[in-house]
């Protein structure tokens, strides 16, 4: 993939007949999508947030997120990062619903230097009211566990200081780890998908997945679990008592734009969805950006 030549991100964002945003980097069109996020009210589950993610398209067709990160030059790598945040605020409101939070990626290590990074942070902090967001609706996902411990800790208190929520990604892959809650004392924890699905091969998941939640309530964390695409899934997360829950058993991602399913879903018609196949590893999801 040719590196992008224009440094300015709003350059490259334009508007389509509809009013939605995309963006323009090399031979693509990047477009939002946003994936539900719901939390558990008595017998049933209710969307509380979504999560920004991008689908790349090509010629007119959707395209790996994964195999287009992959392509991107490395000296580009800020400037389409930046470009998937900005378009992810810009059409938040194409949603629909008021109420909702919205969860957006921030990888430490693409901004090479502490200086950038907060600054990048400070200038998206400052144009959130010209979109009508409030910095308490957002929670930045930390998606890079390897970055230095006093940049994220850099990072955290200046997103805190701004009123935007942390959370911490991917936990349970052995990169996001006790020490760094401890260090970032992040408002949510994020149990990656792929790990939880291969945990749910075992017959004493909900008793084993227990005491970590109790752990990370007792932090102050509330606890996370993506990837939910099986009712067993479902039922272990449930029954360890977690707070929030996002999969492909609850909804899909969908295009900035698509008419947004309000309704709660109904905790007994998930799980009756049981066919009692258990895959090693979860479906790939959106590549998050």
């Amino acid at each position: 993939m040719r590196p992008e030549r224009r440094r300015n991100v709003g350059d490259a964002i334009f508007v389509d007949e509809v009013g939605i945003e995309f963006g323009v980097y090399g031979d693509f069109r990047l477009r939002s999508a946003y994936q539900p996020i719901f939390a558990p009210r008595g017998d049933t589950l209710h969307p509380v947030a979504v999560e920004g993610l991008i689908e790349p398209h090509r010629a007119g067709r959707p395209g790996s997120p994964r195999v287009f990160f992959e392509g991107v030059a490395a000296p580009d790598r800020l400037f389409v990062e930046t470009m998937c945040r900005v378009l992810h605020l810009r059409n938040f409101h194409n949603i629909g619903v008021d109420r909702l939070d919205l969860f957006f990626n921030y990888n430490p290590l693409v901004n090479d230097h502490a200086g950038r990074a907060l600054a990048e942070i400070r200038l998206m902090s400052r144009h959130l009211g010209e979109l009508g967001l409030a910095p308490r609706m957002l929670v930045c996902e930390i998606t890079e566990q390897a970055a230095d411990d006093a940049l994220l800790a850099r990072l955290a208190r200046e997103m805190r200081r701004d009123g935007i929520r942390i959370a911490i990604d991917d936990f349970g892959t052995g990169h996001s780890t006790e020490g760094r809650v401890s260090l970032l004392k992040p408002d949510i924890v994020k149990i990656d998908g792929g790990w939880f699905a291969q945990f749910c091969r075992h017959a004493a998941a909900e008793r084993f997945f227990r005491p970590l939640v109790s752990s990370l309530h007792d932090r102050g964390a509330k606890v996370l679990v993506e990837g939910i695409e099986q009712s067993i899934h479902l039922r272990v997360a449930l029954e360890a008592g977690v707070d929030l829950l996002q999969g492909f058993l609850l909804a899909r991602p969908a295009l900035a734009g698509t008419v947004f399913e309000e309704a709660p879903l109904v905790i007994d018609a998930l799980l009756g969805l049981d066919n009692k196949i258990v895959p090693l590893f979860a479906r790939t999801l959106h590549q998050r950006r």
